[in-house]
């Protein structure tokens, strides 16, 4: 099985993608990866080669750059090149850390929607406090969604927790202002209608808050909604361990504090760190490819190509198509 990563994308590149590249192929012997890129670069960073192709090109899709005007005319960059990789069959899976609209833009363009999805969607699996884990989708694809593409959006999302996570049941929440039925807009009324007769565990209306505490393990809500989702657990975990840190390093008292809770806090910030879970999968298209943070390091490369290949052995896209048409 290859797995195509987009070597220069990300505030870390290459480094972080060459170096989650080399983990990921001592750790999976039955994967290579084809690392996309400037040559040169990736080579300065590269001390194991076994397994690891490098596809060299110079040209590179900036972070701030309109995703359709970039894709049209930078048809030689990483990313481009690293879709098409999948699109012709060379490569099972594609992997970026770069912009977020010009991979999502790639993917339709050159790999293409399930037979039946309307909106594809951003899908990242978030953290919870038991560790499991729950899918965020959409997470910032769509800015306009209409009821049916949620009800879309929830079956892919049950479908890929069972399959890529182990969730044999996975519990379906509609993100809302309130529990109760009938709350929210419009849209949100007439999801929670489609969601009742949907073939998935639907559990309701679930409220942001409660998320991190495991409510649900899919969580669906349109792409505006979820982003301030995201971008708010994000901001508020990197603010909590900020404020830890400085009250620990106040005094000697707690710096002694600090010492005695050290493995507990490491342990803690290990669970809450999203990178474990890999990133954020492009629901919807007809080959998996995975968008990375654009602060990843090489441990969030790393599940995400661990990500990559389970979502290639358990074939989630057909089974996915196959759910759609029940």
């Amino acid at each position: 099985m290859r797995i195509v990563v987009d070597a220069m994308g990300g505030d870390h590149s290459p480094k972080a993608q060459v170096a989650g590249a080399m983990a990921a192929v001592q750790a999976f012997k039955d994967i290579e990866i084809t690392l996309v890129g400037s040559e040169p670069q990736i080579k300065k960073h590269l001390s194991k080669t076994e397994r690891i192709d490098i596809l060299h090109t110079d040209e590179v899709i900036d972070g701030d750059e309109s995703p359709t005007k970039a894709i049209r005319r930078k048809k030689q960059s990483s990313m481009v090149l690293s879709v098409q990789e999948v699109k012709e069959g060379r490569a099972a899976a594609g992997i970026s850390c770069g912009n977020t609209g010009a991979f999502m833009t790639a993917g339709l363009l050159h790999i293409g929607r399930i037979h039946g999805v309307e909106r594809p969607a951003l899908a990242p699996t978030l953290p919870t406090v038991d560790g499991t884990g729950f899918l965020l989708l959409d997470a910032g694809a769509n800015m306009d969604a209409k009821a049916n593409h949620l009800y879309q959006h929830a079956i892919l999302g049950s479908t890929y927790m069972q399959l890529v996570r182990g969730i044999e049941n996975p519990r379906v929440g509609l993100v809302n202002i309130g529990t109760e039925k009938g709350k929210g807009n419009n849209l949100m009324k007439e999801t929670y209608e489609l969601l009742e007769h949907a073939p998935v565990n639907f559990v309701g209306n679930v409220e942001s808050r409660d998320l991190l505490d495991g409510v649900c393990d899919v969580a669906v809500c349109d792409g505006f909604s979820g982003n301030l989702v995201l971008k708010a657990i994000e901001g508020t975990a990197s603010t909590l361990f900020s404020l830890l840190k400085k009250e620990f390093m106040a005094s000697l008292r707690t710096k002694l504090a600090a010492a005695m809770m050290k493995t507990g806090l490491m342990h803690l910030r290990e669970k809450m760190n999203y990178s474990n879970h890999g990133g954020a999968t492009l629901v919807g298209l007809q080959a998996p490819l995975i968008k990375c943070h654009g602060s990843s390091d090489h441990i969030s490369v790393y599940h995400s190509i661990r990500q990559a290949r389970q979502m290639v052995q358990e074939n989630v896209t057909h089974l996915m198509q196959q759910h759609l048409e029940e």
